[in-house]
């Protein structure tokens, strides 16, 4: 689940996490905008060089701009998570020019209603393929260059809808569902290799697309709601009556990624205002 900025009514934190990331190499899916956007950026301010993928390469070369005006070195390039050719070229171009990947953060991801009755199959597996089918893709390419190096870091995007389900939402439930199995099972295949792969749990975040599902007239129809009302009842939904900032979920992919974060692995974090509490 996530958010627009209009929503949030909180200022964003400034303090880091302990450790650097400096001659990292990280790899952000989803990186045009967003909880994407703002894990690139936050890397970034850590010292990784980051290559970002997402289908909107003009999104992509701003952000690669903003961080490269800021000292960084970043890598902007198509990338379609669903296409195991796409993945290949990505990896390939971030080897080239920056280096073997240690870090890869799986972000992609979208949203659409159906209610299960009737559910396009279409629909169902365009979710799944990009939720769940692409960091599998995304992974299987990294892993090689980890396991060399014997230090890795796997970060998948998951969400507080991953560990329960919502109406109408089946498709992305699944995904998000399957993609802390994924990572549950990755981590304990790796290890050994001294690579920890764990999933992020975001509830109510302030990005646009949550917006745009919360004001979607499928949505808003299905559920019986205005758009105006939607947003406030899901705000209020949150114990903490607010919406999480990017960069909130940012900073804690940021603290996965360190040396600190060594014994963490295998898990499923929430960051979601105290919305699920398992």
């Amino acid at each position: 689940m996530q958010s627009s900025g209009r929503l949030n009514q909180t200022s964003n934190p400034t303090s880091s996490p302990p450790g650097e990331l400096t001659g990292r190499v990280a790899w952000v899916t989803g990186g045009s905008r967003g909880i994407g956007r703002a894990i690139a950026l936050t890397l970034a301010g850590h010292g990784a060089a980051v290559a970002v993928g997402a289908r909107n390469m003009q999104a992509l070369e701003s952000l690669c701009s903003e961080i490269e005006g800021l000292g960084g070195n970043c890598l902007a390039k198509s990338l379609d998570v669903r296409d195991g050719d796409s993945v290949e070229a990505f990896a390939q171009a971030v080897t080239d020019r920056l280096g073997t990947p240690d870090i890869l953060v799986n972000n992609a991801g979208i949203y659409k209603t159906e209610p299960v009755r009737g559910h396009s199959l279409d629909v169902w597996q365009e979710i799944i393929d990009v939720n769940l089918t692409g960091a599998l893709l995304t992974s299987r390419s990294a892993l090689d260059g980890m396991i060399e190096k014997g230090w890795g870091r796997i970060i998948n995007i998951s969400s507080i809808s991953g560990k329960a389900g919502e109406a109408f939402g089946a498709a992305y439930c699944a995904s998000k569902f399957g993609l802390i199995g994924l990572s549950q099972s990755l981590a304990l295949e790796v290890a050994r290799y001294g690579i920890t792969v764990n999933a992020v749990c975001p509830g109510w975040v302030s990005t646009d697309m949550s917006i745009e599902q919360l004001t979607d007239e499928r949505w808003c129809r299905l559920n019986s709601l205005e758009p105006a009302q939607s947003q406030e009842i899901a705000r209020l939904s949150v114990p903490q009556e607010r919406f999480i900032s990017p960069e909130e979920v940012a900073q804690l992919v940021a603290y996965l990624c360190t040396d600190f974060a060594r014994g963490i692995t295998g898990q499923a974090m929430n960051i979601c205002g105290g919305m699920v509490l398992h």
